[in-house]
């Protein structure tokens, strides 16, 4: 399997492609890293140093992609930060051309664009752009329960708005769609939820909040759903691979008390979560 992942990177940590590619080729996957901007960590940090490398690198990565004919081997694109309009309007040409290329390529759209607590942190254009053309030609879209309400412009407090939100933007077009970081008037104080609905239906999964809060675990479960789901050909299940997987990373993590992701050192979770969650149907 050959997944294209157009993402940021960063040297120190795991966030976007930092997490995704190393997952991904962990459970035998070919990645193709396209980066969006490379930095020396996650802009949460006091500093970050480096560049965005902007929609012409971009194109000219993926142009030399088409010279060499992988194009139409490519199952799979995810998209994750995109740092202005023009650099999503690249990968937006980028998917398009693989699925030219292979009608039978999916697209997973991340839209990163903030999270509880924090707000919003990429352009109000980037916003727009993923409302009006990503999500429409996204086949799975993975936004965290912020960027739901975001997308769809509005204030989901219960279960059920959830899932009209949801439902709404399967209607553009995505027909799965997987809310992380999803607290609702009904989650548990000591719980964090997960929903996924496609066609099959709507499933919520549950796992314990654990106390650490991480750069990178969004982009991590995003990449290994993507995944997942191509693999198996069920979003549940992939929920449920993705979702024990990272719950166990992020849980070594806390009680090693670190602040970035111990993607390498606990490594075995994404082939063999030491506790597996499985979703409820609703």
């Amino acid at each position: 399997m050959n997944i294209l992942s157009i993402q940021s990177h960063v040297a120190y940590g795991h966030v976007g492609n930092s997490a995704a590619v190393f997952a991904l080729q962990r459970l035998g996957i070919e990645v193709w890293p396209v980066h969006t901007v490379q930095l020396s960590n996650h802009r949460g940090y006091e500093t970050a140093r480096g560049a965005d490398f902007g929609a012409p690198a971009i194109r000219e990565v993926v142009r030399g992609l088409r010279e060499r004919g992988a194009l139409q081997t490519c199952d799979g694109v995810l998209s994750g930060y995109l740092g202005s309009a023009e650099m999503a309007a690249a990968i937006f040409d980028a998917v398009n051309e693989v699925k030219a290329a292979n009608p039978k390529a999916r697209y997973c759209c991340d839209p990163v664009i903030g999270d509880v607590g924090r707000g919003a942190y990429v352009a109000p254009d980037v916003v727009g752009f993923l409302r009006e053309r990503a999500i429409p030609a996204a086949d799975i879209v993975t936004p965290n329960h912020f960027e739901l309400d975001a997308l769809t412009g509005r204030v989901t407090r219960r279960l059920a708005d959830v899932v009209a939100a949801v439902e709404s933007l399967r209607a553009r077009g995505p027909r799965t769609v997987l809310v992380t970081s999803l607290v609702t008037e009904e989650t548990p104080a000591d719980a964090i939820d997960l929903l996924v609905c496609d066609d099959a239906g709507h499933h919520r999964l549950r796992t314990p909040k654990l106390p650490i809060a991480v750069n990178g675990a969004g982009d991590l479960i995003a990449a290994l759903f993507f995944a997942h789901v191509l693999q198996t050909h069920s979003a549940t299940e992939a929920l449920s691979r993705a979702a024990s997987a990272v719950f166990g990373i992020i849980r070594r993590t806390a009680e090693a008390g670190a602040h970035e992701l111990l993607l390498i050192e606990a490594q075995e979770e994404l082939l063999h979560p030491s506790r597996l969650f499985r979703p409820e149907p609703l």
